[in-house]
């Protein structure tokens, strides 16, 4: 905290106002941390980090937490179309679970945990979000609160079928069904394929509470691909401001 505010007579620094408030780490650590995270495309485990850095798993897990804060979303405006839309799944095989542990057998959020995404073919962006349910309640007004209903939205499922005015049209793969004219979900199921294979080949397992972070990070860095390596610290390092994250909300 070097410098002081005279009106308020407060000391800040460049921390102050961030998620890096409070950090006791050099800034230099930040600096490789948001770097080695950046440049993996499935992300940086807190193992991994904390060898690298040369502190604990825990302070590591926590940092990486809070560059996952740096990808929430804002308030944006709606992808302007045409639209993929679809679904995936995070979480573990119930077989390779502990026998206490185990739930419910089959496909769906009572055994994982269900993230919708959406994808703007016009632009390449991508919006994830962990959703309670895959029926039409929860689907229809995540699609309505992120698109323009005056262009086409090709979607997948079922739940999105009925969607007042919206042109839509659907494929549907368990029929073995992938494209359908202009209408597939191939956009996202490359975004869903990089989310899976971080988890089972970096990570290993993300808890339930935690889930949305790792689909804001992961969209965040799709949708930042395009720039230099400097370009995308830069992203990540003003997404931290005013997103205050503490230990405790974290472990609550």
């Amino acid at each position: 905290m070097p410098y002081r505010c005279r009106p308020c007579k407060r000391f800040f620094s460049v921390r102050t106002g961030t998620a890096l408030a409070s950090s006791r780490l050099p800034l230099k650590k930040w600096v490789w941390a948001i770097y080695l995270e950046m440049t993996s495309l499935k992300g940086v485990s807190s193992m991994k980090l904390h060898r690298d850095l040369d502190g604990t798993q825990t302070t590591a897990w926590f940092m990486l937490q809070r560059v996952r804060a740096a990808f929430a979303p804002l308030l944006a405006a709606a992808f302007e179309g045409p639209v993929e839309a679809d679904e995936a799944y995070g979480g573990g095989l119930e077989k390779n679970k502990h026998e206490h542990r185990k739930q419910k057998a089959g496909r769906g959020p009572v055994v994982k945990t269900a993230v919708a995404g959406l994808k703007d073919r016009a632009s390449g962006q991508i919006r994830a979000e962990v959703v309670e349910s895959t029926n039409a309640a929860t689907l229809q007004p995540f699609v309505y609160d992120n698109t323009s209903a005056q262009r086409s939205t090709p979607m997948r499922h079922t739940p999105t079928k009925g969607m007042l005015g919206m042109q839509h049209e659907t494929v549907k793969h368990s029929v073995g069904g992938w494209v359908n004219g202009m209408a597939h979900t191939n956009g996202l199921e490359s975004f869903w394929s990089m989310f899976k294979r971080a988890y089972h080949g970096r990570y290993h397992h993300w808890s339930k509470k935690h889930v949305h972070r790792y689909g804001h990070q992961f969209a965040g860095k799709h949708n930042v691909r395009t720039m230099d390596t400097l370009e995308q610290r830069q992203h990540v390092v003003a997404g931290m401001v005013g997103k205050r994250l503490m230990y405790a909300t974290l472990t609550a």
